[in-house]
């Protein structure tokens, strides 16, 4: 929250002396602004609205699971999304828009590093500058359109694994989507990323439901599982949302 009345909209900051280093969620990036522009009170009931406005809303949701929740079972065989709709066999990620229930497909990813980097180290190599992949899908929007804002998910894996699945809106860049930056300095690496609430439940043996924190706005959005091996894996599955005409607006003007 800033002096003048306006704020923006941020992942985390950091006060370093007259400064305030902060990841915008806005622009996927790291900025900074003088320290002196920040309201510190205003931004600190902010937080704490904030943070009993997820609580509740995670207390919910489990209380709600809890409530019609049953025990994992030992298999699958005929799991119902709903009464009548059932999971379709095998492998892989499914939405269910609360009539139906559709297996999403693998999308194909491209990474690609940013050359505005490159070129910063090569003509300054005492300053250290982070290297940035950029994982990216190609075209603007994704096949699949969920007509609701807040759908379900259920992931079957082959081998009965926990998947570890993030669940990522997308920025569209022309004629793609980027999914992720990943900056590497040193060796270590970091993924940039915009994830979503997202909260997993077991139903079967090796069958895993995802329900969402909040309705899901108007956009571009993609699950991301990374899976560790002898290499780094990393598998995505993309969807849209569409909304109305009123949400579409509501979506800009939070923006």
């Amino acid at each position: 929250m800033l002096k003048d009345g306006s704020f923006h909209l941020v992942r985390e900051y950091q006060v370093q002396g007259d400064r305030v280093r902060y990841y915008s969620t806005d622009r996927s990036q790291w900025e900074e602004i003088p320290a002196a522009l920040v309201d510190w009170e205003a931004t600190k009931n902010a937080e704490a609205n904030q943070s009993k406005r997820d609580a509740a809303i995670v207390a919910k949701l489990a209380a709600q699971e809890r409530a019609r929740r049953i025990e994992p079972l030992d298999t699958d065989a005929s799991l119902e999304a709903a009464p009548g709709v059932f999971i379709p066999p095998g492998e892989g990620l499914f939405a269910f828009d609360g009539k139906s229930v559709v297996r999403l497909s693998q999308a194909q990813t491209q990474s690609k590093m940013d050359k505005k980097r490159l070129i910063e180290q090569v003509l300054v190599p005492i300053k250290v500058v982070p290297s940035r992949h950029t994982i990216s899908v190609e075209q603007a929007h994704a096949k699949f359109r969920a007509p609701t804002g807040q759908p379900e998910f259920y992931m079957r894996t082959a081998d009965a694994r926990e998947p570890d699945m993030d669940l990522i809106r997308a920025k569209v860049h022309g004629a793609t989507r980027t999914i992720e930056n990943l900056d590497e300095i040193f060796k270590q690496k970091t993924e940039v990323r915009d994830s979503l609430p997202l909260q997993r439940w077991e139903v079967a043996k090796g069958v895993y439901r995802f329900t969402l924190g909040r309705p899901l706005d108007p956009g571009e959005y993609a699950f991301v599982e990374i899976v560790q091996g002898e290499g780094m894996s990393l598998y995505v599955w993309d969807f849209g949302v569409d909304g109305d005409a009123s949400q579409k607006a509501a979506a800009r003007n939070e923006k």
